[in-house]
């Protein structure tokens, strides 16, 4: 499995719950959504580029701070702090792989003032009646992929998103229990600080 898509994937901030409404969300709104969350935490299932699953927990405190931790049997760790995105694998040999978070959809959505009006950013802005789908990229680099985010209203919560990496690959991930608020450490967004524990 690839542990950079993985981290692709993972994309967004979040509140589970429950109404659908017909209503077409606004850029607006769903900015003003993400600039109001702080921190957030849950479950969620991916399903990956090859059709398996992954399940696991998810942390943020924003801005610009994730954590994905990989039920088993996967057990791997996918985090982001100071500007950089650590991937843990249990699996493998090879020290922590780090890369920056501005090369990843995931920023948009952790950036300390989410704009999603900013020209070029949004390359789709659709309504089924049910829920509100929006494809943002970086407007500045559209070769590092997008996220494509569905939300409901009354109140506006992201159910998924669907990242399509750098190379094409898609992967989905599913909300699920996933609760606004509450205190998270700031060391659990720390890469070094993970790369000591784990030693």
């Amino acid at each position: 499995m690839n542990r950079r898509t993985l981290f692709l994937s993972a994309a967004a901030l979040v509140l589970a719950g429950s109404a659908a409404s017909a209503q077409q969300l606004s850029l607006n709104e769903v900015s003003t959504y993400l600039n109001n969350m702080q921190t957030a935490q849950g479950g969620f299932t991916q399903i990956n580029g090859d059709g398996t699953l992954s399940t696991g927990q998810l942390y943020i405190k924003r801005p610009g701070r994730i954590r994905f931790e990989y039920n088993a049997p996967d057990n791997s760790l996918v985090l982001a702090g100071a500007g950089e995105v650590g991937v843990f694998d249990p699996k493998s040999n090879q020290p922590v792989e780090r890369y920056p978070l501005s090369k990843t959809p995931l920023s948009i959505i952790l950036d300390r003032n989410v704009n999603l009006g900013q020209a070029r950013m949004v390359t789709g802005h659709t309504s089924d009646g049910t829920t509100t789908t929006i494809t943002a990229q970086d407007p500045a680099h559209p070769e590092y992929g997008n996220i494509q985010m569905v939300f409901t209203a009354n109140p506006v919560e992201l159910r998924q998103w669907i990242v399509t990496d750098d190379v094409g690959e898609k992967t989905t991930v599913i909300l699920n229990d996933l609760a606004k608020g509450g205190s998270i450490a700031d060391n659990r967004f720390n890469i070094d600080a993970e790369v000591a524990r784990q030693r």
